[in-house]
């Protein structure tokens, strides 16, 4: 037990220097930052080409939203994430090792591969995770109470997407974490996969429309300045000269505007579907909930819960009783552990 409190503690210690470095020390490496730039680049999108133009600029509850991104990303990740789960990851795997001889993290498949095929299958391993405990979120009534801080959202915008019950933290984490430690997902790899999703996250609850040759073209930058630059430390062009590395994120811009902007909102998550996951009324096909995707949409065709029976610019949001709900943070995040 010492070697776990040992592990618990360094780790506890090690996270609340690294947020303190993140505050004081600006950075393209920088979670706290861009965090900030991600939320600032959406607020502006919304208030230059809103969706709803009689929505106000600064929403019903949006400096309550405006707090819980702080709380849940940093302040209660301090303990969650980086102390209590690598406490979990280590027991697991001794556990594993000590019945079968087997060392899990040792022995991972992505141990050896390179950081984009770690990135890509840790992506795609995290987003499928989520989108069952998401699911699982709806269907469990306990769940369900702790998930309704969400759907309280009545007037939807970027900063809704990390207003959640601090509850969601321990399910999410737990179910989510512990597998993406044990296949040999480290920090740094985390932090490229969490800002993607961080953004895609916060377009899926802002409050604009845009066309998927756009989101597409957009994706193609990222995947160019991956490619073409160092950056992000995925070195795929080895010293390219700077006029490799334009072409490469031009090529990159126009094949995701062309190749990939009919499929953008088939396969990724759009305001335009998730805004019917937010409606006050669901469907009677699926009364639990639709359209459980945070990133890719692709797990909701697959499994058959996409609905977007048109526009849902003027939907209502919320669930029925959300007139009765806490509208300020300590009530909302008591919720859920009553009767």
């Amino acid at each position: 037990m010492e070697h776990y409190w040992t592990i618990f503690l360094n780790s506890y210690k090690g996270y609340a220097r690294y947020l303190w470095h993140e505050v004081t020390h600006p950075g393209w490496h920088n979670y706290f930052y861009w965090l900030i730039g991600v939320s600032a680049f959406f607020f502006l999108l919304e208030i230059v080409s809103p969706w709803r133009k009689d929505q106000p600029k600064f929403r019903k509850d949006f400096w309550l939203d405006f707090f819980y991104m702080f709380f849940n990303f940093f302040l209660f990740s301090l303990i969650i994430y980086n102390a209590a789960s690598r406490v979990v990851v280590e027991f697991l795997n001794d556990g594993i090792e000590s019945l079968s001889g087997f060392d899990l993290q040792a022995s991972n498949p992505l141990r050896h591969a390179p950081i984009w095929a770690i990135l890509l299958i840790g992506f795609v391993v995290r987003d499928f995770i989520q989108w069952w405990v998401h699911r699982l979120l709806h269907w469990n009534t306990r769940l369900w109470e702790f998930h309704k801080v969400h759907h309280s959202v009545e007037q939807m915008g970027f900063a809704a997407h990390l207003r959640y019950h601090w509850m969601e933290n321990v399910v999410y984490r737990t179910l989510e974490y512990i597998p993406l430690a044990l296949l040999g997902i480290g920090l740094y790899d985390f932090f490229i996969i969490h800002i993607f999703a961080l953004a895609v996250g916060h377009y899926n609850h802002s409050n604009i429309s845009v066309p998927g040759y756009v989101t597409g073209g957009v994706l193609g930058l990222l995947i160019g300045l991956v490619i073409a630059t160092s950056g992000f430390e995925i070195y795929i062009l080895q010293n390219p000269t700077i006029w490799q590395q334009i072409l490469v994120v031009l090529g990159s811009v126009v094949a995701g505007s062309v190749v990939l902007g009919p499929f953008m909102k088939i396969i990724f998550n759009s305001p335009e579907m998730h805004i019917w996951h937010h409606a006050h009324d669901m469907p009677e096909t699926h009364r639990l909930g639709i359209n459980f995707g945070l990133t890719l949409a692709i797990w909701d065709y697959i499994f058959g819960t996409a609905h977007i029976p048109h526009s849902g610019r003027d939907v209502k949001l919320g669930f029925p009783g959300v007139e009765a709900f806490p509208t300020d943070f300590m009530h909302q995040n008591l919720h859920g552990f009553g009767k």
